[in-house]
Parts: structure tokens; C-alpha cells; sequence
């Protein structure tokens, strides 16, 4: 994100140690970071719940883990799953209509290292050792619905809904209603009339609704707050953020192979038949511990072979991924191109599809706009702010008509600044700008963020890395172990690990964190203990996105309207009044 030298990358790492402990003098006076920490590891406070429990406030455990069932076992619902502590959550049950997903599920994701770091599987979260001994302790789902229709039976109090953004309101609604709390992967919901249903439907149960936007629970970021407060950076002014990604046609991790069946002619369709023959004859020829490793990769794409199953009719003509909610669709564009989406395109490539996901902003973007909106919270005094104004424009200039979603997007959004006065000739131009990018076919400089400030620059690189350059001072780097980047079809080929140079320290991206916390609520319910991406906040994060896209498709500036950002209001930048009687909130 920003090039130092090595002068620079050297000279001030004592500095910014110093800093994260707490002990760089601020304007809002000295805390001793360090001292606390070692204090509480010695009175025992991260024996169970590591590092998070007692740096954001929570019990190092519960007495009764919760009893989760996982709804969406994909690629983001298995990052969830290897994120789970058992001391905090038991899973009872799992859905998916995918036999590829069910199997990484138990088995975890082996295509490569990383991938299993991030995804490591039911069997290796709660150490049982064949997928017959964890199937008596776990029920197995199909559609969603069957999952939260028997939660009683299964003896469920929670889930963690993880489906295509679609989905995300119905199943969560659906699962409230139902008696169940809910942890939702990001973004909230496909729309904002469809979050502020999910609000008003966690306020109407009384149930715990949590929303993954994992930042709020990254060390990085709450000592990027602290650092804000104190007034290291001086007045904050400018942000500046990107998630820059190297897909090209043929190389691009949101479109994820499909079943040789389902399009026998496309130039792709051999590849993981082909693919599997290769890893067939690597496991005939292997030998000693390589047999297994071989094996397990045979038979994770023999179950991504398998969901070729979805793409078969039944006795009506019907295919099962359409009977599931999945549309297939013909896309005609000017000059003649014709494109053909079968039903199970939609299903496994959701995030290139309208209907389906919310393009680069809700996948990507969403994570840095809420990171925007932590940074301008801590220059009001913790107070979340509401931006004023965005404009933001999208292109297609490196895939074909085979998506909807667009390869580049671009905005620029203006935060209120301490002192912003709209009534004020000099108060109305007190603002805080953000500029923000995600770009597919070039991944030079990865993702991350940075602050400008009158008096330094903090700089966060990939969740891993943050750096302090003081103005007339030296850089101050802190390099952070952090686990791999977790969504392999975020930003597959990135560099993973951060350099090894500087002071070292452990530090989560604020997965496990943020369900060990919502389950902790869950066994502590009082109005005190709320999950930090409550409703109020998930909702702000969707608004500004979802806003974005808008002000993307209609190429035009729009001011953020403060009735947008409350639940119980029922305007919405879409103009579509929410409505928690919808059939689709019916079982």
C-alpha cells in the first residue's frame, strides 16, 4: 500500500511497539497496554479463549457451549466453521444443498495449505477422527429450511447463517423467528429494506443477531483506534483503501469450475475431469504419508465432481438446483453475444450475478467501508458516523458477458469531520474524504488501508501489518503472524505470510473472536453485552454499500439520508418500504 525503505521499515519498530502497548503519550494521557496484558495472562485470562476474551471484555468461556447449526457450508461458511471454539459453540447440525460443500464441511478444504489453514473442517475443530464419528454427533441438511424446521428436535439456540447474500434476510428472519440467535456472514442483507427487517425482527424476538464484519474484533483495528483517539495522527483527514485482485478470464476464483455436465462445450468443461485423473495416477504412484494426502484430495474433487447431481431433472423436467430457488437465465447483449446461465451457475458462482450477490462492493468493499467507518467513529469520541455523500462508477473492461458483476469499482465517499456544521459557510466544509478501489487482473499492492493525518499516516496492509509514520519522525512498523488471508476466493495467490523482519506478534483477523463473543452474549443476555456488529452497525455498513452501488448503476452523486440508518424508519435508498410479513419470512 505504501512504499518505505529500509531505513524507514527498521528505524522506528520500538516505536510503534511502544504505540500498540500504550505507551506513546496522547492528548487523552497514558494506558499501559502491556502491562494490562501481562497482568491478565497472569491471572489466567486467556486459558480458553486466547487473546480476544480478555482483550475485548468477554468471559474466557462459557459454562454450556452453545448449540450452533451452520446454514451455508461454503467457502465462507468453512472459514466460520475453522473458526469456531469449541469451548464456546458445540455444532449440531449443518445444511447445504452442495455434496462439495458437506464434504469440506467434515473434511476441510486440502487443495492446498492454505486452504486448510483457513477451512480446516468439523473433524479437525472438534478432533474426531473419521466423518461416520462426527455424523453422530452432527445432522446433515439439505435445504436450510429442514435445518431450522427440526432446530427444536436437534436441541439447537443458534445459528451461523452463511448462504449467498440472497439469502441471508430469509434464512435469518426465518431462524429468529424459530427461537434461534443468529451470527450472519457479512454484508447484512441484499438490500437495506431487507436488513432493516432483520433489525426490527431481532428486536420484535429479543434474539441475538450478529453480523461477520470481522474487523471489529482485529486487534490491528482496535489499536488503529486507539492510536486515532489519542491523537498520533493528529486531525484525521483523508482515507484512502483498495483490494486490488489478479483474476483474469480462465484465472478467476468467483468463477469456480462447474461439473463437466452442466456445459459440455465450454473450453472449461474438462477441467476437473481432467484434473482428476492427474490426481488419480499422483495417488497410485504415491508412497508412505503422501497416499493420504493424495487420497484426501481425490476425494474433495470427486465431491465437487459430485454436485453435477443439482444439474439433473427430475420426474417433472425440472432441475434440482431449481427447485432449490436457482434460476437459470439467458443474458442477450448488443451485437449479437448470447450467454446461457444454467441454474446451478447461479448456485456456485453466486457472487457474479445481481440477484445473487451485491458485485465488489458487498464482498469486498463492505469490509473497508466499515473500516472507514471505525476509523471516523474514533474521532468522535466512539460515535458511529453517518456519511454525507457518495460517487462511485463501475466498469467491465476485463471479463465477458458471462457475469453481471462488474471487474473494476471506484468511489469516493465524504465523511462528517469534528466541527462539520451543514448550517455553517466554514463548518459545511469540515469533512473527511475516503477513496476506495477494487480492480480485478492486476494485483499489485493487495488490499488495505490507510489514515492521513496532520501530524502521520497509519497504514494497514492485508490485516496483517501496521505501520505509524509520525510526520518529521521515523516509520514505525509492527509485523503481525496473522493467520491466511481466509477467503481464498477473495484473494487467491496473495502473498500470505508478512515479512519476518521487526517485533513479532500473534494476532487473529477476528473470526474466532467475534463467535466466542456472540456466544458469550448468548450465556450473558443483558442489554450490556451486545456483539460489537450489533443490528445499528451491520445496518450502517449496508447502507453505505449498498448505497454505493446504487450511485454505481445510476452514474450519479447521493447524499445519505440519516432516515436510511434507522431500523425503525421506514425509508430506504432502494424506495422499497421493509415489510417483516413477507410470505418468504413464513416456514
Amino acid at each position: 500500500m505504501m512504499e518505505l525503505t529500509p531505513e524507514q521499515r527498521e528505524a522506528g519498530k520500538r516505536d510503534f511497539v511502544d504505540a500498540i502497548n500504550g505507551t506513546i503519550h496522547g492528548p487523552a494521557g497514558t494506558v499501559n497496554r502491556r502491562d494490562f496484558l501481562k497482568e491478565s495472562a497472569l491471572a489466567g485470562g486467556v486459558a480458553a479463549g486466547g487473546l480476544g476474551a480478555f482483550y475485548f471484555g468477554y468471559g474466557a468461556s462459557v459454562a454450556n457451549p452453545v448449540r450452533v447449526g451452520v446454514i451455508g457450508t461454503g467457502d465462507e461458511g468453512n472459514v466460520l466453521i475453522g473458526a469456531i471454539n469449541p469451548d464456546y459453540m458445540e455444532v449440531k447440525s449443518i445444511a447445504d444443498i452442495r455434496p462439495y460443500s458437506i464434504h469440506r464441511a467434515f473434511h476441510g478444504d486440502v487443495y492446498s495449505e492454505a486452504a486448510l489453514e483457513a477451512r480446516p473442517g468439523l473433524l479437525s475443530t472438534f478432533g474426531w477422527r473419521t466423518e461416520d464419528e462426527a455424523r453422530k454427533h452432527v445432522k446433515v441438511y439439505g435445504p436450510w429450511q429442514d435445518l431450522i424446521r427440526n432446530a427444536r428436535r436437534d436441541g439447537l439456540e443458534a445459528v451461523i447463517v452463511a448462504l449467498p447474500l440472497h439469502l441471508h434476510a430469509e434464512a435469518s428472519i426465518c431462524a429468529m423467528r424459530a427461537g434461534l440467535h443468529v451470527l450472519c456472514e457479512k454484508l447484512m442483507g441484499h438490500s437495506v429494506h431487507e436488513c432493516k427487517e432483520m433489525a426490527r425482527v431481532a428486536k420484535e424476538t429479543r434474539k441475538y443477531l450478529a453480523t461477520g464484519h470481522q474487523r471489529h474484533y482485529n486487534i490491528l483495528y482496535d489499536n488503529a483506534v486507539d492510536q486515532i483517539r489519542r491523537g498520533l495522527l493528529g486531525d484525521l483527514h483523508y482515507i484512502r483503501a483498495q483490494w486490488h485482485r489478479g483474476n483474469l478470464p480462465g484465472m478467476d476464483s468467483w468463477q469456480q469450475p462447474l461439473p463437466p455436465e452442466v456445459k459440455p462445450d465450454a473450453p472449461d468443461a474438462k477441467q476437473l475431469a481432467n484434473q482428476l485423473r492427474s490426481w488419480r495416477a499422483r495417488l497410485d504412484a504415491a508412497r508412505g504419508r503422501e497416499i493420504d494426502e493424495w487420497r484426501r484430495r481425490v476425494a474433495q474433487l470427486e465431491a465437487q465432481l459430485a454436485d453435477a447431481v443439482l444439474h439433473e431433472k427430475d420426474d417433472d423436467g425440472k432441475r434440482l438446483a431449481e427447485k432449490y430457488g436457482y434460476r437459470a437465465e439467458r443474458f442477450e447483449f448488443p451485437g449479437g453475444q448470447v450467454y446461457e446461465r444454467p441454474a446451478i451457475e447461479e448456485l456456485i458462482r453466486w457472487r457474479l450475478w445481481e440477484r445473487t450477490g451485491g458485485g465488489l462492493m458487498a464482498e469486498l468493499g463492505s469490509h473497508q467501508l466499515d473500516a472507514a467507518a471505525i476509523f471516523m467513529a474514533a474521532t468522535h469520541g466512539g460515535k458511529k458516523q453517518m456519511p454525507l455523500n457518495v460517487v462511485a462508477a463501475g466498469n467491465r473492461p476485463v471479463f465477458g458477458p458471462d457475469r453481471e458483476a462488474d471487474c473494476h469499482v471506484y468511489c469516493i465517499i465524504e465523511f462528517p469531520a469534528p466541527g462539520y456544521d451543514p448550517n455553517d459557510k466554514v463548518g459545511r466544509r469540515k469533512k473527511v474524504g475516503m477513496q476506495y478501489a477494487s480492480i480485478n487482473g492486476n494485483g499489485f499492492e493487495g488490499y488495505g488501508e490507510i489514515a492521513f493525518g496532520t501530524d502521520g499516516t497509519l497504514i494497514l496492509e492485508r490485516e496483517q501489518e501496521a505501520v505509524l509514520l509520525q510526520t518529521g519522525a521515523r516509520a514505525s512498523r509492527m509485523t503481525v503472524q496473522a493467520a491466511p488471508t481466509l477467503d481464498t476466493q477473495a484473494s487467491p495467490g496473495m502473498q500470505q505470510e508478512a515479512e519476518a523482519a521487526g517485533p513479532a506478534m500473534q494476532v487473529s483477523r477476528g473470526y474466532k473472536e467475534q463467535g466466542e463473543h456472540w456466544a458469550w452474549c448468548i450465556r450473558n443476555p443483558s442489554p450490556e453485552n451486545q456483539p460489537r456488529c450489533h443490528p445499528e452497525v451491520a445496518l450502517g455498513d449496508a447502507v453505505i454499500t449498498l448505497t454505493t452501488n446504487i450511485a454505481m448503476q445510476q452514474d450519479k452523486r447521493i447524499g445519505f439520508q440519516p432516515e436510511w440508518f434507522d431500523p425503525e424508519h421506514d425509508a430506504t435508498p432502494e424506495g422499497v418500504k421493509p415489510d417483516t410479513t413477507r410470505d418468504i419470512y413464513k416456514l
